[in-house]
């Protein structure tokens, strides 16, 4: 058969196709349990980060994040629940026998739905005394929803850090919130008011520090309004009645 054929060109492009779909379907099986571990290392070190606990050069991630407690706790209760392995909290978030549907008004993050049960994280010293908070926290921006950990102290209230790691905000603008320096000015600011309601803003032209509401807030994003109002919609939601509140009022009562 002539090398000109359009019979032998069709067959060569053919074949060609096969392998190469052969191998790529190979690789994905191949690489998926790596993936899959790269995934859940990077949670852990976002969890770890957020936490302050994941300190500077080399570290063992997972020795770490061994002494992290793993809890779920249902959010409407702010009880702890048993669930069963392979939690998966987005997954759950689209299942209509597992989420909430959230209306307009409650809905402030723009989340739509949320799963009922929530995973959180603890931190406790060498004399099982609890230190440290980690909740997961999401919400949309801009363009994307943002998802990361927020740390809390022991009190329930003092920011210890906010990390995202998940986000597609504009580089630049939006997407400072990974950049250090504003991640670096969250630590030490309280979330609640004297009244116990959700105090934490983000504050355009930045924070007048000899003003007492300083304690609840952060500069926001230059250049960045939508987001920033977004990270405050998102803290207020998950920290608020219908996220995290009635969890972190019974830390605060230490009826856990």
């Amino acid at each position: 058969m002539s090398n000109d054929s359009t019979s032998k060109t069709l067959g060569v492009a053919l074949l060609l196709c096969v392998v190469c779909s052969v191998v790529v379907s190979t690789a994905a099986v191949v690489l998926k349990p790596i993936q899959v571990q790269n995934k859940l290392l990077d949670k852990k070190q976002n969890i770890l980060s957020a936490a302050g606990l994941l300190g500077k050069g080399d570290v063992d991630i997972d020795a770490l994040f061994a002494k992290i407690e793993i809890k779920y706790v249902e959010i409407a209760s702010g009880n702890f629940v048993d669930v069963p392995e392979g939690f998966d909290q987005r997954k759950l978030a689209k299942d209509p026998s597992a989420n909430i549907v959230l209306d307009s008004q409650t809905d402030i993050a723009s989340i739509k739905r949320q799963s009922k049960i929530a995973e959180i994280y603890l931190a406790r010293d060498s004399s099982g005394q609890l230190e440290r908070i980690i909740l997961p926290v999401h919400g949309y921006g801009l363009w994307s929803t943002l998802y990361g950990f927020l740390a809390l102290e022991a009190d329930a209230n003092t920011v210890i850090g906010l990390g995202f790691y998940d986000h597609g905000e504009t580089p630049g603008l939006g997407g400072e919130v990974d950049n250090p320096k504003w991640k670096g000015i969250w630590p030490g600011k309280k979330v609640f008011g004297d009244d116990g309601g959700v105090s934490v803003q983000l504050v355009k032209g930045g924070v007048n520090k000899e003003r007492p509401e300083a304690v609840h807030q952060v500069d926001s994003l230059s250049g960045a309004t939508i987001t920033s109002r977004g990270v405050e919609n998102l803290l207020k939601f998950w920290l608020g009645e219908n996220g995290f509140g009635p969890l972190l009022t019974k830390f605060q009562a230490g009826e856990v």
